[in-house]
């Protein structure tokens, strides 16, 4: 009875929302219970449960994973796949999770918050951008707000670039320059974030999907901010430097690596020639790969430990980086 109650007072019966599940998912897939769930606990949320959002319902499958600070594959609680049950369209239920910590770069920290608001807000600023996740944001039973994200069928950036090339010679030489000009473009994106007041707050190379549908890069994931009295938009651009410097490497390129692979190259490095967030990883890719332009090297050092000036804007670095492009292309 406290099933069909809770079924019922969301405008669907339990008979209704089985015939809807039977439209999309396999027979042997139905669940033996329909629980609708309230909205307002992520944690009390499972699979098969359905949850109903702006008079919609939702079938829901797995939580989403995350690697973050060098764990795979962490699970996102918060985060879950669902079906449409209208549509049958695949969709992201992303509820509000309080998270608050400090990052530091070189001597700069940044005090980085979770915030629902703000990625609510580029929702509505980036509707219709082909370089943006889109969605929509509602109301749970408790009031907060819950995003309703599209689901992007795609690969991610590191994917993408760890797959080309049988050398890193070979693919600077046949691959990077395409793979340079699409991350310009997004970079671009960012900019029109920055030009608008906004950041994105945790730009990372598996935060940028190419889109099977429309094979454009398109950045997810903004609804962490950071605080910096100084530098409003540094901790965005470091993010970009980390996934440049991954694209330039063809991956992380790091001392223990090179201890295994190049000693000779680990030899030529001193401690300004590593990034200057992740110690191990190298900055001064021209070092190893002596064949990267002084150009493009000029770039990759504003984000190493050495460096003394860094980009206070996006404009900068693109205008920097549209100079190796033409170079690369000459």
């Amino acid at each position: 009875m406290r099933q069909r109650s809770a079924a019922a007072a969301t405008g669907f019966s339990e008979k209704e929302l089985r015939r809807l599940i039977r439209k999309r998912v396999p027979r042997d897939r139905v669940p033996l219970r329909i629980n609708v769930k309230d909205t307002s606990d992520f944690s009390r949320v499972d699979y098969d449960d359905v949850v109903v959002l702006a008079g919609v319902p939702y079938l829901v499958r797995n939580n989403e994973r995350e690697g973050r600070f060098g764990i795979e594959d962490e699970p996102k609680f918060w985060v879950k796949r669902a079906i449409n049950l209208l549509t049958g369209e695949v969709r992201i239920l992303k509820w509000v999770f309080r998270e608050l910590f400090n990052a530091r770069i070189g001597s700069l920290v940044f005090e980085c918050v979770r915030s629902p608001q703000k990625e609510a807000r580029i929702l509505e600023l980036v509707r219709g951008r082909a370089d943006f996740m889109q969605g929509e944001t509602v109301s749970d039973s408790s009031g907060s707000p819950l995003r309703i994200l599209d689901y992007i069928r795609g690969r991610t950036l590191s994917e993408i670039t760890l797959s080309f090339g049988s050398s890193h010679e070979e693919f600077f030489s046949a691959r990077y320059p395409a793979l340079l000009s699409e991350f310009i473009q997004a970079v671009e994106a960012i900019r029109f974030l920055h030009e608008n007041g906004e950041k994105h707050g945790d730009i990372r190379r598996d935060h940028l999907i190419k889109d099977d549908l429309t094979g454009q890069y398109r950045w997810i994931d903004f609804d962490y901010n950071y605080r910096h009295s100084v530098s409003r938009f540094g901790y965005d651009l470091f993010g970009l430097g980390n996934v440049l410097l991954f694209i330039t490497g063809r991956g992380d390129v790091t001392t223990q690596r090179l201890l295994h692979d190049a000693p000779d190259a680990l030899a030529r490095l001193s401690e300004d020639d590593v990034n200057i967030v992740f110690k191990n990883r190298v900055a001064n890719l021209a070092k190893v790969y002596p064949y990267i332009p002084e150009a493009l090297n000029r770039v990759l050092m504003h984000f190493s430990q050495g460096a003394t000036v860094y980009y206070e804007t996006t404009e900068e670095l693109l205008d920097d980086l549209g100079e190796v492009r033409g170079r690369l292309n000459a």
